[in-house]
């Protein structure tokens, strides 16, 4: 097994068909990664107190954080992280204990925090801040600190969330290839 995928307290990462998962990353525990999806360079994707599932063709930008927010006192059942398909997770985001549906760009260095919820059809600009329990409604651009709706999405943009998760499958799979070289 890839020093880059760790079993944590009896639990190991699962992987779908044709993932990629760069040696520079680190999959921590009771971790889910759908088919095609690819994990780049500096990334920790960590579900060691709670579960992360991530569906297809998500791609997880260099740098990025994904964790959970555990059980406690404080909030009893804890907030797993979820994230549906068609995802673009840009360089260094940060996405903890929030659930995101399908075709939502994150942008770079974007926060989505603990038991936030992210509809289908979302673009949350870079550097915006998904605070704790926010809502993001499906069909706009999301953007500022805390992160307000700027505008509806163009029908443009529509289109970009399956170019952009095509994308990212056809070069992790140059990576793939070249790694079975």
């Amino acid at each position: 097994m890839s020093t880059a995928l760790r079993s944590y307290q009896g639990k190991t990462p699962t992987l779908g068909e044709r993932v990629y998962i760069d040696p520079a990353s680190v999959v921590i525990g009771d971790v889910a990664l759908g088919d095609d999806c690819s994990v780049w360079p500096m990334t920790v994707i960590r579900g060691d107190m709670h579960r992360i599932r991530i569906g297809a063709r998500v791609s997880v930008q260099d740098g990025s954080v994904l964790h959970i927010t555990h059980a406690s006192d404080y909030n009893p059942d804890g907030f797993p992280l979820t994230v549906g398909d068609d995802v673009t997770i840009g360089h260094k985001a940060i996405l903890h204990g929030a659930t995101l549906g399908s075709r939502i760009l994150v942008g770079m260095g974007a926060i989505v925090m603990d038991g936030a919820v992210v509809e289908d059809d979302v673009i949350i600009a870079a550097g915006a801040v998904v605070t704790p329990g926010k809502r993001l409604e499906s069909g706009h651009v999301y953007a500022g600190n805390p992160a307000k709706a700027m505008r509806p999405l163009k029908e443009q943009e529509y289109t970009f969330f399956p170019y952009t998760a095509g994308n990212y499958v056809k070069l992790k799979d140059r990576f793939l290839a070249e790694a079975a070289q």
